[in-house]
């Protein structure tokens, strides 16, 4: 079985001795790195597959950080940033925030301010890369349901607490002990044990969409 890649944390500045003493200081204490000196030549060599954080200078020429991190949020990319400044200002740091940076750290700042930072930027793209694939994996699932399973499923799903067999069958047209077949086929097809936990999973997965249980 291939090992999952190490996580990166990728560094974009166009001042080479901020990413020439970034990187070296990252690496001395075991962190993998890769450095970039705009924002197009990190987007040219970026690998969505590749888990890490970025670092990643505001006030840069062409594409400034702000706008390479609109890009990759409006392309869906949820790789945790860091921004440092040397000119940075309160309106600009609460726009980055909002866009969901990490935190946005003024130049000179200590190393270790920066290093908590980068731990918990990789932590949080360890939990979010772990929830898309809990995701994917919950729709690959879903897809082996039949079209009454499925029908039964968002039932289940929608109004858990009138997913009793009666209940569904009155709504179906059908008895409570085919409920109960399939009922059991669902729980076995998404891999959990009962309706809370199919709920669940619903919900932390957007299994249904995002409108609710019962979107398409």
């Amino acid at each position: 079985m291939k090992s999952a890649p190490e996580p990166c944390v990728f560094i974009v500045d166009d001042d080479e001795d901020i990413r020439t003493s970034l990187s070296r200081a990252l690496r001395t204490r075991g962190y993998t790195t890769e450095v970039f000196a705009s924002a197009q030549a990190f987007l040219e060599g970026y690998n969505p597959d590749q888990p890490g954080c970025l670092i990643l200078d505001y006030g840069m020429p062409e594409m400034s950080g702000l706008q390479l991190q609109e890009l990759l949020v409006t392309q869906g990319y949820g790789l945790p940033i860091i921004f440092v400044t040397g000119h940075g200002g309160v309106p600009e740091s609460v726009q980055a925030m909002k866009r969901g940076a990490i935190d946005f750290l003024e130049k000179p700042f200590r190393q270790d301010a920066l290093l908590t930072q980068v731990d918990a930027a990789l932590e949080l793209d360890t939990q979010r890369r772990a929830g898309r694939d809990r995701a994917r994996n919950a729709r690959v699932r879903l897809g082996k349901l039949t079209e009454r399973e499925r029908e039964i499923a968002q039932i289940f799903v929608s109004n858990p607490s009138s997913a009793s067999s009666k209940d569904v069958a009155r709504q179906l047209d059908i008895s409570p002990r085919t409920v109960d077949h399939h009922r059991a086929r669902i729980l076995e097809k998404m891999c959990v044990t009962s309706v809370a936990e199919l709920v669940d999973l619903s919900i932390t997965t957007q299994l249904f969409g995002k409108d609710g249980p019962g979107a398409a």
